[in-house]
């Protein structure tokens, strides 16, 4: 997936020359002993697991481009950005950084020359992560096959383009420092907190955005619309959304290895994260992350969502999506929303259709899907397109009466909310 974060800073500061100079040699020097040593395969094949945790993949090889390469197209609502060539090449990628210059950049958001990178990368993230880890993602990185290919120029509109506006956004929203263990918890929630906070960067989507593109640790991972992509991440913390309280370890585990669950599945950006990044992580990892996440969830039900049509609409739109759902979904997800899991995932109950926000619901019935093919799901059961065949006040009925069926605490939408989806970008 994807995790296109708002961006309204740019690059970098330049010293003074005499200075720069002296960097230079040093960084000489330190290049020629880094590139005298090579890195045991122990510690290449642990940077390549650390890779896929941090899902680099994602972001750094374009579709139909080579591993690593760069210049994906990451659309925000100031611009375009273009990802970088992360590959050994020397002119072109990362072949003449250094082990610490690497680091440098994980931890501080900083390229090689000083440079301040865009927030776009998860620096804010990445600095969370240990030397030790940062060093053998470099030495994985350092093994792969080395792509010449320049960078993309960025494309932004002004004033995003002014560079130094990059400093305000790190004043308010990046503090800088490794993950420290939280000495009251076990070493699983541990691990899984340094998972999900760090390398997994889980936050950039499932923490909402506010207008300067940041966000606040404070709302940390209590969901929001993932810029441009017209897809909602669910809080995993309210009760007024999808929190996991009431979830197993085991449910959470396997949603997040495998895209499916005994309680729903993954679809959209997520089903990029779990097919590019999680399917690959071990299963006590996945555990670990499970046990953080059930930990800072909230068990309790939904609230009542806030109906966008008047009653005597919604009353409307229930008789007609009642009859929607008789003719086109009750084969696959039952008379009564319960489902066939893991393979067609409940509605009743189903907290992640009840929230106020009924985007991914409305996606789900226009664009239809499937979870991610993986290890432990390689056949996945998929869903039916019916753009092509639902009205729009069809799709607003039958999204309102899976809201408010079967004790689900969701509410009517109108059918321009279903039109406005129309367009929306397919990932």
């Amino acid at each position: 997936m994807l995790k296109v974060k708002i961006l309204v800073g740019l690059l970098a500061l330049a010293g003074a020359v005499p200075i720069a100079l002296v960097v230079v040699s040093k960084q000489t020097a330190a290049q020629a002993q880094d590139q005298k040593s090579v890195a045991p395969v122990s510690t290449i094949s642990k940077g390549e697991y650390l890779a896929r945790a941090g899902d680099c993949i994602a972001c750094h090889t374009a579709p139909e481009g080579k591993l690593f390469a760069g210049g994906r197209a990451m659309p925000t609502p100031f611009g375009t950005l273009y990802t970088s060539n992360i590959t050994p090449d020397p002119a072109t990628g990362i072949g003449r950084w250094t082990a610490e210059e690497f680091y440098g950049m994980m931890h501080t958001g900083r390229s090689r020359d000083g440079g301040l990178i865009y927030p776009a990368m998860p620096f804010a993230s990445y600095t969370k992560v240990t030397r030790e880890d940062s060093d053998a993602i470099y030495a994985y990185l350092k093994s792969v096959e080395p792509v010449k290919q320049l960078n993309r120029p960025h494309d932004l509109s002004f004033p995003y383009n002014n560079r130094s506006l990059i400093l305000g956004w790190r004043t308010l929203f990046f503090s800088e420092g490794e993950y420290q263990p939280d000495p009251s918890k076990s070493a699983e929630w541990n691990r899984g907190a340094y998972l999900v906070e760090g390398l997994g960067h889980c936050g950039m989507c499932h923490t909402p955005i506010n207008a300067l593109g940041g966000n606040s640790q404070s709302d940390a991972f209590k969901g929001g619309l993932i810029p441009m992509q017209n897809w909602y991440a669910p809080s995993l913390t309210s009760n007024k959304e999808a929190g996991l309280g009431d979830w197993t370890i085991e449910d959470i585990s396997d949603l997040l290895r495998t895209g499916v669950s005994k309680r729903g599945a993954v679809y959209g950006p997520m089903a990029e994260v779990t097919y590019n990044s999680l399917q690959y992580l071990s299963d006590e990892d996945t555990r670990a992350m499970a046990v953080y996440l059930k930990g800072i969830a909230q068990d309790s039900a939904p609230d009542v969502a806030q109906a966008s049509v008047p009653p005597s609409e919604g009353s409307l739109l229930m008789s007609l999506g009642k009859t929607v759902y008789d003719q086109r979904c009750d084969s696959c997800h039952g008379a009564r929303g319960e489902g066939a899991p893991p393979h067609y995932p409940p509605l009743a109950g189903n907290q992640s259709i009840q929230m106020q926000s009924a985007v991914n619901a409305i996606r789900m019935v226009l664009n239809g899907g499937y979870p991610p093919g993986t290890a432990g799901n390689p056949m996945p059961y998929g869903m039916p397109p019916f753009a092509g065949v639902l009205s729009d006040n069809e799709v607003a009925a039958v999204v309102t009466y899976i809201r408010t069926s079967w004790g689900n605490r969701g509410a009517a939408i109108s059918a321009s909310e279903a039109n406005q989806l129309r367009s929306a970008q397919l990932n």
